[in-house]
């Protein structure tokens, strides 16, 4: 069985999108097609800059589109994913869809599909997130394909909106009323979900069998906030919030305007640590050696003058 060499890569466009799309470029010395839809092609204008990208207009939600989409591929990398959103929006995104790219890839013939799941699914879940991603990890399993699933924790990179958001939030702030404080996190970097999801593709083995991708610590989401202050040069004092007055904080939160920083739904999430079982495989075995968040963080959210964040990522992502 060879490498899959024709790729369509739903959710490329995002943030471990982009990511994976500079890799997979970057490992194939410019052979291949790697095929990625949007619906405004002004949000992939970095990656038509890329050889071998096909930047497409299209609905992944449509069917026929899917159909479209598949044609002449040889393996399916699905990214599309949402943090906020209502039980309507989490089925669309993490079970419907699944449905209708299982049916589109057994109608295409296209039998090699990867799918990003997250740490946290399984029976009982406490969100409307977990729930919908454990029912379309449930979906994929049982269409028959030659499946691979990635389960990662929370994942940081120079252009995440987690670490951040919580650096900008302390620059305009004297402390930080925290819900969820407790909750447990092993966050991984984006380039080594990258990296898994290519290596996965080279190894046949890798069908069929689920992995972990975390990093090699684990926090509290209090002290990923302090590192994130400490780290962007504006550390502030955490407060950690009872659970009533945190759920209150989540439900103004989700309700403002501008980007959900946080909402009810992923403080029910937080009630599960998003950390490795130990039951399953992790990075290692698809030889990915996890990078330390100390060793990556500071990179980008430290104040460089004259370098953008993103050009730092960069050159620590090539190691210069």
């Amino acid at each position: 069985m060879t490498a899959p060499k024709r790729l369509l890569v739903l959710g490329g466009t995002g943030f471990v999108g982009r990511a994976l799309c500079e890799h997979l470029v970057r490992r194939s010395g410019g052979n291949g097609m790697l095929r990625v839809p949007t619906r405004r092609l002004s949000h992939g204008q970095r990656l038509q800059t890329l050889p071998t990208v096909d930047l497409v207009s299209a609905d992944v939600h449509d069917d026929a589109a899917l159909g479209r989409l598949l044609d002449g591929c040889d393996a399916v990398i699905n990214l599309v994913a949402i943090l906020h959103g209502s039980a309507d929006e989490f089925e669309r995104v993490h079970v419907t869809l699944p449905r209708r790219l299982a049916a589109a890839c057994q109608a295409a013939g296209v039998r090699r599909l990867l799918h990003v799941s997250a740490l946290g699914v399984g029976p009982g879940a406490p969100s409307n997130y977990l729930r919908s991603k454990t029912e379309g990890e449930a979906v994929l399993q049982a269409a028959g394909l030659d499946l691979t699933l990635l389960r990662p924790s929370v994942i940081f990179g120079a252009e995440d909106r987690f670490l951040n958001l919580f650096a900008d939030m302390q620059a305009l702030v004297p402390m930080v009323p925290l819900a969820g404080a407790s909750a447990r996190f092993q966050p991984v970097w984006v380039e080594d979900v990258a990296a898994a999801l290519a290596a996965a593709l080279d190894q046949p083995d890798s069908i069929g069998k689920t992995y972990e991708a975390v990093g090699p610590e684990v926090y509290t989401l209090a002290e990923l906030v302090r590192l994130a202050g400490r780290w962007a040069g504006h550390e502030r004092l955490v407060l950690p919030l009872p659970p009533a007055i945190g759920r209150l904080q989540a439900l103004a939160m989700s309700m403002a305007p501008g980007e959900t920083l946080m909402s009810p739904d992923n403080l029910d999430s937080m009630k599960v640590p998003s950390v490795a079982s130990g039951q399953l495989p992790g990075l290692e075995a698809l030889g990915v050696e996890p990078a330390a968040l100390a060793s990556v963080g500071p990179q980008y959210l430290g104040p460089h003058p004259g370098r953008s964040r993103f050009d730092l990522f960069r050159a620590h992502a090539r190691r210069g």
